[in-house]
């Protein structure tokens, strides 16, 4: 696997650049999807790209269905801002590569995921200061608009190298969230009831 060196995000030199990531999971997430094009309707100037996966497809010009890995950590190490649904991996590998992620996480009472085990994860991240957590709209432009302002404020020192060291941690608890998600469908499935 390449490793990819995280650019020098100064804000200073090319066009500052968002990527949003909503994961692979098969819910939709129209709800960033609407915040990201309203936003990118008064920021023009931002290059933005959004992996949308399910959700339905954006009215921007940098959006695709689904990112390949390699093509994924390129482009957060080219990446001024980098988005995040909740899911550990992708706010894992964002850290990795020197981002302190915006994490919206997904909501299951707007049919966003199964249950609400994105927003708890994201809240704890959140406050131990390991994600800028935003849960409104208005806290998504806030966030964004001040990691274009000074784009220092979101980045960590990276080491592609070096996985975060508590990188593991965080794909543990998401292959544990991801085996209960799992075991409860199938539950359902079979016709019982947890």
């Amino acid at each position: 696997m390449t490793a990819y060196i995280p650019r020098q995000r100064d804000g200073r030199g090319s066009a500052p650049y968002v990527l949003a990531v909503v994961g692979t999971d098969v819910h939709r997430f129209d709800r960033l999807v609407d915040w990201l094009e309203r936003w990118h309707a008064d920021h023009a100037e931002v290059r933005l790209v959004l992996q949308y996966g399910h959700s339905r497809a954006p009215r921007l010009p940098g959006a695709a269905p689904f990112l390949g890995h390699e093509e994924l950590q390129r482009a957060m190490a080219e990446a001024t801002l980098v988005l995040s649904h909740g899911g550990p991996a992708t706010i894992t590998e964002a850290r990795r590569t020197g981002h302190l992620p915006i994490v919206v996480p997904r909501d299951p009472t707007h049919d966003e995921h199964v249950d609400n085990h994105q927003q708890l994860f994201a809240r704890r991240l959140g406050a131990a200061g390991l994600v800028r957590l935003c849960e409104s709209e208005a806290e998504l432009v806030a966030a964004l608009d001040e990691g274009l302002a000074d784009p220092s404020r979101f980045v960590l020192a990276a080491d592609p190298d070096r996985p975060d060291p508590r990188a593991e941690a965080v794909a543990r608890v998401g292959r544990v969230v991801d085996d209960l998600v799992a075991r409860r469908v199938r539950q359902r499935i079979g016709g019982r009831r947890p």
